[in-house]
């Protein structure tokens, strides 16, 4: 599935082309005039061409005081005054977007003449003169001013947008003009910066080389108002992200910050089309052609990291009730589990729960002893700040994921109870038979996999999974507060605390263990950090949506998220997850109180055959749709903090 991140810049999924309409022409002196002073000068043209073509990692360009300081000035006034943004939120960007505005051209009257300078810098933009001066100084070739493909977009404290490379459909310029707020410089503290990342060339035995983005940036681009970041598309090499913007500390030094408000109009220059100049008939067809086959040259998969590990196992594992678990088999599990979740009658109602809706969430699944070893050894970790070397590597390429992770090894330490649960309880035989009890599933081959989600760094982009149904497991080891998991945990306790006062019973954690087969819905936090792994459909049918999408300020009833599980302390989830089921792990905040800890599993299995039957292939959880939603631009009034 080809990432459709440029609905960074697109209110409409890569449908906002604007559309065909009688433009005013501006003349020459206007378009001159759009601009700085001096602009176009020969020696000017001829700087910005030459630090182009020495950039690196790959070739870009950035031109400060772009345009003239009071049309953008009156720009910015007019996109205050009269656009409305609205939240939206997918695996690769949480963003603030102008719904139509897009397609300018589109409005009816009265609303264009509340925004006649943002079409006056449109058009220059696009006019032909600029279009030469950008294709001078990249060496794009013509651009077509006809295809007119512009946004704006908000990014506020939190918001973010992960690698990815532009190239969709017939773009071959993209470009970022900064409207920060011109009387507060933005500081480079405060993220949003667009990072280039440079990339690596392998060469296999055969001699076919395979380029793959590095997991690490190397240049920085912090914004500034009036500026203008750009660059040539290029496939397989123009990956680049858009840093968060962070958090202040205070809510008065965010009011003194005015906001952290990161505007900006980006979008990109195409392929001249038919009746423009530098149309070449079938070049778009060529150009996108050419662009899949180098996306696609070499091995790429081979440079993917971690990668998949699965044991096969020689017999088996069927869920036989009646046989259950033997003595030794409990001796063995309940040093590392709660011993409510060895009683039979609970693997039964465990078991019932999960073949109903194909999914279970385990409150308390390590034992208190256990659990603590765990808790201690990690909170240890995050406090020395520790998060690379030793036996932890880095997932990628970072268009796919970045995390730590570290495969179960044979070379145990018994000193560090994380290893011990990856090496020793959960690959064992012991578990694997609790399992296939648990689903009734019968289990035939097992792989796992420590994860460190880090803040500020770290997420998993969606994949689909193409293969018979498998069951996934991710226990959650994260000791730190305020993922969300809390609300969830109130909200069951108060209606556990109900069903006392009723019934004269009450079910603990770590005796009589809690199942959450189908989620209670989150209310939502005032500071949403991700970290929180995620099971949605996948629609093939609908090509130019972006299969990723699960969050928007409307349209919540259409939201296609099966499952969804906040990062935990000791909480472990199974589903059975089925053809073409995306999942992907939401990228962490620096924001966060701590880092996403887990062990992530995946099993295959053999279904019993009633298992299935007349059912759907997992079960939709409703959700919040009360997202967070961008308030507007502060008051002048209020923004004289300094």
């Amino acid at each position: 599935m080809k990432r459709k991140a440029d609905t960074e810049a697109n209110g409409q999924n890569g449908k906002s082309i604007l559309k065909k309409r009688a433009k005013t022409i501006l003349s020459d002196e206007e378009i001159q005039k759009s601009f700085r002073s001096g602009l176009f000068d020969k020696d000017v043209l001829g700087k910005y061409t030459k630090e182009y073509a020495d950039s690196e990692p790959y070739k870009h360009s950035v031109i400060n005081s772009l345009i003239d300081d009071d049309l953008l000035r009156t720009v910015r006034n007019e996109i205050r005054e009269n656009v409305h943004f609205t939240p939206k939120e997918t695996d690769i960007y949480k963003i603030h977007q102008s719904g139509d505005l897009a397609n300018l051209d589109g409005l009816d009257d009265g609303a264009l003449e509340k925004l006649p300078s943002l079409l006056k810098l449109r058009d220059a933009m696009y006019s032909s003169a600029f279009r030469n001066y950008i294709s001078t100084i990249t060496g794009s070739g013509e651009l077509s001013g006809r295809k007119t493909d512009m946004a704006i977009n908000v990014y506020i404290p939190g918001c973010h947008l992960l690698c990815h490379d532009d190239v969709i459909g017939s773009r071959r310029v993209s470009y970022i003009l900064y409207l920060t707020d011109p009387d507060v410089p933005w500081k480079e503290e405060w993220g949003g910066a667009l990072r280039l990342f440079p990339t690596e060339t392998f060469e296999d035995e055969k001699g076919e080389e395979t380029v793959t983005p590095s997991p690490e940036v190397s240049k920085v681009i912090p914004p500034a108002w009036n500026q203008l970041s750009f660059f040539a598309v290029q496939p397989g090499e123009s990956f680049h992200d858009v840093e968060e913007v962070y958090h202040a500390e205070t809510k008065e030094q965010l009011d003194k910050d005015r906001g952290r408000i990161r505007m900006a109009i980006s979008g990109w220059y195409h392929i001249p089309q038919i009746g423009e100049e530098g149309y070449v008939e079938g070049e778009e067809e060529k150009w996108g052609m050419n662009s899949s086959l180098k996306q696609l040259q070499g091995n790429p998969d081979r440079y993917d990291f971690p990668k998949s590990t699965p044991v096969i196992l020689e017999s088996p594992v069927e869920p036989n009730v009646e046989e259950g678990l033997d003595p030794a088999e409990c001796d063995f599990l309940i040093k590392y589990m709660a011993p409510g979740y060895l009683v039979p009658d609970t693997l039964e109602q465990v078991a019932e729960q999960f073949v109903e809706i194909f999914s279970v969430t385990l409150d308390g699944l390590l034992s208190d002893k256990f659990s603590a070893r765990v808790r201690e050894y990690i909170e240890a970790q995050e406090a020395s700040q520790e998060t690379e070397g030793g036996s932890w590597d880095i997932a990628k390429p970072p268009h796919k994921h970045r995390f730590l992770y570290r495969h179960p090894s044979e070379a145990l330490d018994e000193s560090n109870p994380l290893h011990e649960l990856l090496d020793v309880f959960l690959p064992s035989a012991q578990f694997r038979k609790w399992l296939a009890l648990a689903t009734k599933c019968t289990l035939q081959s097992y792989e796992l996999l420590g994860r460190r989600f880090r803040r500020g760094q770290d997420y998993a982009l969606a994949t689909s999974h193409d293969g018979e149904p498998r069951l996934e497991i991710s226990l959650g080891v994260t000791p730190t507060p305020g993922w969300g998991a809390e609300e969830a945990a109130e909200s069951e306790e108060d209606e556990t605390d109900e069903d006392e006062s009723t019934n004269g019973t009450k079910e603990k954690s770590n005796g009589k263990p809690k199942m959450n087969g189908k989620q209670e819905e989150e209310e939502p936090q005032e500071d949403d950090v991700g970290g929180h792994e995620v099971y949605m459909t996948g629609d093939d049918e609908e090509d130019n949506e972006d299969a990723a999408i699960y969050k928007t300020s409307s349209d919540a009833d259409e939201d296609n998220v099966l499952f969804a599980m906040p990062a935990s302390w000791n909480n472990m989830s199974i589903v059975l997850r089925d053809r073409g089921a995306l999942k992907f792990v939401k990228y962490v905040s620096r924001n966060a109180k701590g880092d996403r800890w887990d062990v992530s599993g995946s099993f295959g299995v053999v279904l019993d055959e009633d298992e299935g039957e007349g059912e759907e292939e997992m079960v939709t959880l409703e959700e919040s749709s009360d997202d967070e939603v961008f308030r507007g631009f502060p008051d002048s009034e209020d923004s004289d903090s300094d």
